[in-house]
């Protein structure tokens, strides 16, 4: 079951934390979460899944940035979240969506137990101009059944900051 927006503001502060936290964020079944004023881009043309690929930096000036298609961006929220017996789930805004920009290719799905700033996978269908802390995107959760081990890799838990694939480390 999703928690209703009034339920998040119920367990903000215990169970779900978000900062900073503003009510006026707060939608019916979600809370907005905004853009950081930084990107991550792959260096390299060929990615490859069991090395560390080399990054570059992009400051998203507040005059704007635009974005080119066929190219993947890694941002991160400006929220730091956690969160314990929920399930957090990261979705796109309708609005960002009909201006066909993707806020995360695969990873949308948390872990109960997670606490970090959320890594951003954004890709876009055509040129589009991005803003720093823009309401890019929106946080749920599901309530959680049966028993469970919170969420405790080493790979992203507790970043600071945008997080590049760590795949490589699986084939360690």
């Amino acid at each position: 079951m999703i928690l209703s927006g009034k339920e998040i503001e119920r367990h903000i502060g215990k169970e779900i934390i978000i900062e900073p936290f503003s009510r006026d964020r707060l939608n019916p079944n979600s809370y907005n979460l905004s853009l950081a004023d930084e990107l991550l881009v792959y260096e390299n043309d060929v990615l490859d899944m069991k090395t560390p690929n080399p990054t570059k930096r992009i400051v998203i000036p507040e005059s704007g940035l635009t974005l080119e298609p066929n190219k993947l961006y890694l941002g991160r929220t400006n929220e730091y979240t956690a969160t314990e017996g929920f399930v957090p789930m990261l979705e796109g805004r309708s609005s960002t969506g009909r201006l066909g920009l993707f806020i995360h290719v695969t990873a949308g799905f948390g872990d109960v137990g997670f606490k970090g700033y959320w890594t951003l996978e954004i890709f876009c269908v055509q040129p589009v101009k991005i803003y720093p802390n823009a309401e890019i995107c929106q946080i749920y959760y599901h309530d959680i059944h049966g028993d469970y081990e919170a969420y405790s890799s080493g790979k992203y838990q507790n970043n600071t900051g945008i997080q590049p694939s760590l795949m490589y480390k699986d084939f360690m």
